[in-house]
């Protein structure tokens, strides 16, 4: 079959990719457990198969892209398997539209993209990994921390006015609220009917809020000025909200703009109306600090 050159070319890419989703595929498989050992290599063996079927039309062979071989793999050791899989399949579907410029003119390419876009994402859903397992709990500690720190730490600034202060009783209590709320989640979970370690569950709440409390706190321990420091931590805290939005967003296939609008509406919502508390507590104690 005579190909045109820029078809070739999104071809030879089209190829690129699968080699590249191979050696992923491939290198995490050797270090899953079994339930998931399986899995990866069946969609590697996936993507080999069709990197062979595109060098057959293409009449090349490509080599993967060595840098995303490294940066999914990079990611899935720090972020999860299944965050950075799933964040792979959905950029290779981003590039769905200049892949439409192959199936017009190559029928065996429709197939191939049908494939991956159907078969190899229902097999990435089925991949088992505890963190995912335990996401609610990750979201229930961040919501927690982000709504009840920021709130307090506003309150204590206008009420307070001393960085130091207002830092020490911040990680108080949040450090205390931590422990609470790991308590709580360990209740909650032993009495639902769910194959979830109650243990592990208030592990992963009570150190995402621990972690959330400490990155709040900590513009108070360098910075004097307070209103410069409830900048900052109003900053991180948006910074916080938009990378969790983003990873609950890619391993749960959900809107990442909803996710984030709506955990940043709620925690600087609470964060105002605390401000306000503690500026009107100051002036009916008359607090001078």
């Amino acid at each position: 079959m005579e190909l045109s050159p820029d078809i070739k070319a999104a071809l030879i890419e089209f190829q690129r990719n699968e080699i590249t989703e191979y050696h992923v595929y491939s290198r995490l498989a050797k270090k899953a457990s079994d339930s998931n050992k399986k899995l990866l290599e069946k969609i590697a063996l996936d993507e080999n198969n069709h990197y062979e079927r595109l060098k057959e039309i293409s009449g090349t062979e490509v080599k993967p892209n060595r840098i995303l071989v490294f940066w999914y793999l990079f990611l899935a050791k720090v972020l999860g398997m299944t965050f950075a899989l799933k964040l792979m399949e959905q950029n290779e579907q981003r590039a769905e539209e200049s892949y439409s410029r192959i199936v017009s003119k190559v029928e065996e390419a429709r197939e191939i993209l049908q494939e991956e876009f159907e078969h190899e994402n229902a097999l990435v859903q089925m991949i088992d990994e505890e963190r995912i397992n335990y996401i609610g709990s990750m979201v229930l500690g961040l919501n927690d921390a982000l709504v009840e720190l920021t709130g307090a730490l506003a309150g204590l600034t206008l009420a307070l006015r001393n960085t130091r202060l207002i830092a020490i009783a911040g990680l108080i209590t949040g450090l205390a609220a931590s422990l609470s709320m790991a308590a709580s989640e360990y209740l909650s979970t032993k009495s639902e009917s769910t194959n979830r370690d109650p243990i592990r569950a208030s592990i992963y709440t009570g150190f995402i809020y621990a972690l959330t409390v400490v990155v709040l706190v900590l513009p108070y321990f360098i910075i004097t000025g307070y209103f410069t420091a409830l900048a900052i931590t109003l900053l991180l805290a948006t910074l916080v909200v938009l990378a969790f939005s983003f990873f609950v967003s890619v391993v749960q296939d959900k809107s990442f703009s909803k996710l984030f609008l709506e955990m940043l509406l709620i925690s600087f919502g609470v964060a105002f109306v605390t401000f306000l508390i503690g500026f009107a507590l100051r002036k009916i104690f008359n607090i001078e600090v």
